[in-house]
């Protein structure tokens, strides 16, 4: 048999198959299930974490092996195996030993060096041994993994270099701040009461958060884990727990949401949010407006006629073809007379020519003329529309002339519509031919408000993601995800310790694979050693029968002696066979052990048997110590 690791990461994989892979416990229980009824696996075993998903088998036969856990992952996740394949690796034998002692030590985390993986190792363990599903392998695998990134924590500074992820996320919410001095004092919302939240939640407790308030759908977990907070020794934090349905009232309140429930779909939509920001602040600035002071060389010029401009200047009149709001910012945008359609596509120039001239925006074009009349915006039009006559395009009126030469009060009693339709007219004949208008001036830079800061700060640790992406384009609203959260630990650097790491890793492959392939052999050698003994057995009864009168003590000693030269001749062939047979390549020993003494095949399984029995017993002593550990962790 084979160990055999098929799988996908964050390392593999984007985070948008990522989170549509994911793996409910539900659906690990019956890929596991699923994994031991196939042919080839008669060991399965799953992580899945946010970051990942592996499924690790003992098979007789490679390729099959492969195709099989392939099809299976797919099945299960519900991503289409051509979808997946891309993103799938696939490690065997001694590949797949370092593979997962490298994930054990945090070597392949996002967050390098992060401990927590640690825990979730155990936790497959524990599921792979509840369901007896996993053997003596897979056993000795997760355990050695276990042991192996505890030494790789204890032996190096390997936690210099990495943290948990939730510790990862903050300090990016904290845009390079210290992360206690940019949560003190604040009022933090931790969506979910698993292991990820409860991590959470105490990293927030410890950094000297204000109020922690705990949201999960079963209320009774999210009160024991607010229990935790408050009797906890180390924070004086004021924890408590509410409902799920409680989350859009207590959004309102808090500075900081961090969310992880495992659930399926969006927990907090963008509305959800957005909603939350109105409640508690005053509505934010928006930032495509001109600052204050931006353009002052006419803002006295224009003071008046700001106010007295009717809604089309700025698209927002009913059944205006034009949403000018939209382009704001765009060279040559101007509120103020119909500049604001400079650079405007053709097509839009004739619907709002053709919407003024029917007569919907009479009364406001009227009125805009007659405010404009005497306004340097107006000489800027007037300009333009000299511009296009002298061009020579075909259909441009005397607009500019009219504007010129007429008086104050008529050009707002007659051309007021008329003067909107021929302009317009005008520059979408322009903007027809040219692909543009042109421009007489240069246009006066917009200047872009900052983004305000946000006051509210969303850490989402889920996969799928519970926080809708589009909150990412809400003002007062930063979003921290597992998606960016990648792309930051591509830069973070690597500690020294990580060499070292490696090494030990390297190391204990090795060992792991010269032990596994001794375990090989080992019930081939103890079936030689019972095939012996059976021997001498039978020789010391035919000695009985050949000479009765021997008392017991020759008896006694006649068998001592032939058993210790049994002992003498098989001793140096099994020691040296068990070497030989932990080098690699050294598997075909136990074949030739078993063909040269004619060996019994049933004797040898039996042996095997009886092994796995004793690990059967292992596992129940794993299974208390695990109880106990989370008895223990409950009472912290």
């Amino acid at each position: 048999m084979s160990l055999l690791v098929v799988g996908l990461s964050h390392r593999s994989a984007p985070v948008s198959v990522l989170e549509r892979a994911t793996l409910s416990a539900d659906a690990q229980v019956k890929l596991l299930q699923d994994t031991l009824a196939a042919e080839p696996a008669t060991e399965a075993a799953v992580l899945a974490t946010c970051n990942r998903i592996e499924l690790y088998a003992d098979v007789d036969k490679f390729h099959a092996g492969v195709a099989e856990l392939s099809t299976l992952l797919a099945q299960h996740s519900g991503v289409g195996l051509e979808e997946l394949t891309p993103y799938l690796y696939v490690h065997y034998e001694d590949r797949a030993v370092h593979h997962l002692f490298s994930v054990a030590c945090g070597l392949d985390s996002m967050v390098v060096g992060e401990g927590q993986i640690l825990g979730q190792i155990k936790d497959a363990l524990a599921t792979g041994q509840e369901l007896h599903s996993a053997g003596r392998l897979l056993n000795d695998l997760f355990q050695q993994a276990l042991r192996v990134g505890k030494r790789a924590h204890s032996e190096t500074g390997i936690d210099r270099a990495g943290q948990s992820l939730v510790t990862f996320g903050l300090e990016q919410l904290a845009s390079g701040a210290p992360v206690d001095a940019w949560l003190k004092g604040k009022r933090a919302l931790v969506l979910g009461a698993g292991s990820m939240s409860s991590l959470a939640a105490a990293t927030l407790a410890r950094a000297g958060v204000a109020e922690v308030v705990v949201a999960n759908r079963t209320l009774d977990r999210a009160e024991r884990l607010a229990q935790i907070l408050t009797d906890s020794d180390e924070t004086d934090v004021l924890a408590r727990a509410v409902p799920i349905d409680s989350v859009p009232v207590e959004l309102t309140r808090a500075d900081i949401a961090v969310s992880c429930t495992g659930a399926t779909g969006l927990v907090l939509s963008a509305d959800s949010v957005a909603a939350a920001i109105e409640g508690r602040t005053a509505p934010v600035a928006d930032s495509r407006r001109t600052a204050p002071g931006a353009g002052s060389g006419r803002t006295a010029a224009s003071a008046g006629v700001r106010d007295g401009l009717a809604p089309t200047s700025v698209g927002s009149e009913e059944g205006c073809p034009l949403d000018l709001s939209a382009v704001q910012g765009t060279a040559g945008f101007s509120v103020l007379g119909e500049a604001a359609v400079a650079g405007m596509a053709a097509a839009e120039l004739e619907q709002h020519a053709a919407w003024v001239d029917k007569g919907t925006g009479r009364a406001a074009g009227s009125g805009r003329t007659a405010a404009l009349a005497g306004s340097p915006e107006t000489a800027a039009v007037a300009e333009q529309a000299q511009g296009l006559d002298a061009t020579g395009f075909a259909g441009a009126p005397d607009a500019a002339g009219a504007i010129a030469t007429a008086p104050q009060g008529a050009t707002a009693a007659t051309f007021g519509v008329a003067l909107d339709a021929e302009l317009i007219t005008a520059l979408a004949a322009t903007a027809a031919t040219v692909g543009r208008v042109p421009e007489r001036r240069k246009p006066e830079p917009v200047a872009e408000a900052p983004r305000p800061a946000p006051v509210l700060a969303l850490l989402d640790l889920a996969m799928p993601r519970d926080i809708d992406a589009a909150v990412h384009r809400l003002l007062g609203v930063r979003l921290v995800d597992i998606e960016s959260l990648a792309d930051a630990s591509a830069d973070a650097p690597m500690a020294a310790d990580v060499d070292q790491v490696k090494r030990i890793v390297s190391d204990e492959v090795a060992a792991f694979g010269a032990a596994l392939r001794a375990a090989h052999i080992t019930p081939t050698v103890v079936a030689l050693r019972t095939m012996a003994a059976d021997v001498v057995a039978n020789e010391i009864a035919r000695l009985d029968g050949r000479l009765p009168g021997l008392d017991e003590k020759q008896r006694g000693e006649i068998t001592q002696t032939v058993r210790r030269v049994v002992d003498k001749l098989l001793h140096a062939p099994t020691v040296r066979v068990k070497q030989l047979a932990a080098e690699p390549g050294g598997a075909g020993y136990a074949d030739a052990l078993r063909t040269l003494f004619d060996l019994d095949p049933e004797t040898v399984a039996s042996v095997s048997r009886a092994e796995d029995s004793n690990t059967d017993t292992t596992e129940n002593a794993v299974n208390t110590e695990n109880a106990e550990s989370a008895e223990n962790r409950g009472r912290a």
